[in-house]
């Protein structure tokens, strides 16, 4: 059975150096899965980030794939899924950003690498453009805290109704102690055709 490739998505303002994305690493390497764990630099620029998972999914073609959306990144797996296929396990996810990009209108500078943006409108209405109704809701697994104070939780639990889901009373928006629904994201990773 040739094994699923995992397609890390981070979040805005996020890296591949993001909380998550490093437990997502030490896991898989410690799994001695390393080779099968994407985790691209995203551009902030949502056409070009669309491009750029576009070319990820270019180089695995024939792969098994399974999206892992953090926030923003959520909202691209979603549109990922759609467009190529896979699964997608959504953590913590914009489902409208472009209605929450109005709170980070000017520069704003990356969590982790202190790299400096210029965000402006024009970036809602791009990002518009990736928006997608999940198809088959099987291929979707939404894991949410109830204390994001980010995003509002229950627009995620509405948007994937009838997938599954995990909803934690608690936590934040960095989605606390990811770390351990590592193995079970690979279980569900791995199950598919």
């Amino acid at each position: 059975m040739s094994l699923p490739h995992l397609i890390y998505l981070h979040g805005f303002l996020s890296s591949p150096f993001s909380q998550k994305a490093q437990d997502t690493a030490v896991w898989m390497a410690e799994q001695q899965l390393a080779d099968y764990l994407h985790c691209p630099q995203l551009p902030m620029e949502p056409l070009a980030c669309g491009e750029l998972i576009r070319h990820e999914v270019e180089k695995l073609r024939g792969e098994k794939l399974c999206f892992i959306g953090s926030s923003l990144g959520g909202y691209f797996a979603t549109w990922a899924v759609e467009e190529f296929g896979g699964k997608a396990v959504l953590i913590n996810p914009a489902v409208r950003p472009y209605e929450e990009l109005a709170n980070h209108i000017g520069p704003q500078r990356n969590y982790q690498t202190g790299e400096l943006y210029q965000i402006d409108l024009s970036f809602a209405d791009t990002l518009r453009l990736y928006e997608r109704v999940p198809t088959d809701l099987s291929r979707y697994w939404l894991l949410t805290q109830t204390g994001d104070e980010v995003l509002d939780y229950r627009h995620a639990v509405a948007k994937f109704a009838g997938s599954r889901q995990d909803v934690e009373e608690g936590g934040d928006h960095g989605f606390q102690n990811f770390a351990r629904w590592l193995p079970a994201i690979w279980a569900f990773a791995q199950d598919q055709p």
